[in-house]
């Protein structure tokens, strides 16, 4: 168990590290498209900047730039005349508000841009945004600091306490997005003001043409997940179902030997008993030791018979002579032989309803098949054993139930208790003789017939075998 419990452990612990590892480079494989996407579109733009340039002379800026100047000489001189500190910032606010808005509403490079994008048969779908970095305003050579970024206060320590900084004044400033592309940067300067802004892009459907462009290594990612999962599963199921059968196996080789031994040992005492003087003159004792050998002998042979022609089942095909019997008959005479052979005051009842009486079957097998249902009824019985037999016909199959109200058998044991050389955890200590063989020829004999033989069961209920077989 606590091997099982090792390997589970280490496999699952692998595949969470194999997992996570794809997640890394699946990470990578989108940020580097993501930077793939941005550089191209990226150099489209600056290759856009430049035909426009030369062929408009301008760089759809020029209207945003008159509103700025001739707003900027009127502020300029306002802002002079304001003494009141409160004041001041709140005129300042609403100038860098302004400039913002103009510099958003009143460019056409976003106009140039797409045109040319769909020209080059690119995605032209994108939104754009402007950040302010720094402008001041500019009156009879006074200069007029009215807003600075903190990114562009950082590279201008020594002025960061002259003008208004901030992330968002008066609510105009967007925030940033990784998804931006920056495809300007512009610096300008006239008599009234000087202004420091950045242009960026941001396409709607960047992260779906980054997606289809990772789909492949997605799939493949996933994929590669899931046979390694499979893989793992069908390896530990392998490796269970071989400890399981090395179990088994050695199960089976104590059971054998246990049960081996006894007719084994009995016979050994039975020959030394025959060489004491005291029995030698005592022809009653002779004979009744000489039964004992004769019974204990049959016994042995019966396990070997066992164990030989299972083995013969594994090397060639199980062959059957089927004859055609009165199914009812003969049944009651399986039952009256075992009630007064091995049936051990055991209750049994029969009910039976046969459409058809007649069908053909191999007499031997089945009587082997129902002897080790009864038989097993009886062996694992802690109390008066109670067995009920009921045979009916139904859509061209018999069916044959024995129920009993013994020990019954476990959900988890259900499911092996046909399995060859299997016996439940409460046979494994020998109270109840066995080498997991008789279910497993229960089912051999019920298959070569062309049927089935199943069981239902509680623990402490009682079991029900019902088999099987088309006619």
């Amino acid at each position: 168990m606590k091997k099982r419990n090792t390997i589970l452990i280490l496999g699952i612990v692998s595949i969470i590290i194999l997992i996570t590892v794809q997640v890394i480079i699946l990470k990578g494989v989108y940020q580097g498209k993501g930077e793939m996407f941005n550089l191209r579109y990226r150099l489209f733009s600056q290759d856009a900047l430049t035909a426009i340039s030369r062929r408009f002379s301008t760089d759809g800026f020029d209207t945003a730039r008159i509103m700025i100047n001739n707003y900027s000489e009127k502020a300029a001189r306002e802002i002079a005349a304001i003494t009141d500190t409160a004041k001041l910032s709140a005129k300042k606010k609403d100038v860098i508000f302004f400039v913002t808005k103009v510099l958003n509403q009143e460019q056409d490079l976003s106009q140039f841009l797409s045109d040319y994008f769909e020209r080059r048969r690119i995605d032209k779908n994108f939104n754009h945004k402007i950040i302010v970095n720094y402008f001041e305003l500019i009156n009879d050579e006074q200069r007029i600091p009215i807003y600075i970024s903190e990114e562009y206060a950082a590279r201008l320590p020594m002025r960061r306490d002259t003008v208004q900084r901030g992330g968002s004044p008066g609510g105009f400033r967007p925030l940033r997005h990784v998804s931006e592309i920056l495809v300007k940067s512009d610096r300008s300067e006239t008599n009234y003001y000087r202004l420091d802004f950045d242009y960026f892009i941001d396409f709607r459907d960047k992260q779906k043409v980054v997606m289809r462009d990772t789909a492949a290594s997605l799939v493949l990612s996933t994929l590669s997940i899931i046979v390694v999962v499979i893989l793992f599963l069908i390896t530990y199921k392998n490796l269970m179902e071989e400890k399981r059968l090395s179990n088994l196996k050695t199960d089976f080789i104590n059971n054998m030997t246990h049960e081996l031994k006894t007719p084994l040992s009995t016979i050994t005492v039975a020959g030394k008993t025959l060489l004491l003087p005291q029995i030698r003159e005592n022809d009653e004792k002779i004979v009744e030791t000489a039964r004992m050998i004769s019974k204990q002998s049959v016994h042995l042979n019966q396990l070997i018979n066992m164990i030989l022609e299972i083995s013969m089942w594994e090397r060639t095909q199980f062959q059957i002579d089927k004859k055609k019997v009165k199914i009812e008959d003969f049944l009651k005479d399986i039952v009256e032989s075992f009630r007064s052979g091995g049936g051990n005051g055991a209750t049994i009842t029969q009910k039976y309803n046969f459409t058809n009486p007649e069908i053909e079957l191999d007499t031997v097998y089945i009587t082997t098949l129902l002897n080790n249902l009864l038989s097993n009824a009886v062996k694992y019985c802690e109390k008066e054993p109670v067995i009920d037999i009921e045979g009916f016909s139904q859509e061209n199959n018999i069916f044959i139930k024995v129920a009993d109200n013994g020990i019954g058998i476990s959900k988890n044991d259900q499911k092996h208790v046909f399995d060859k050389f299997y016996r439940a955890s409460t046979g494994n200590i020998h109270k109840y003789k066995g080498l997991g063989l008789g279910l497993y020829y229960v089912k051999k004999i019920a298959e070569a017939h062309g049927g089935d033989v199943t069981v239902s069961s509680k623990p402490g209920k009682g079991s029900i075998f019902t088999v099987t077989i088309p006619y």
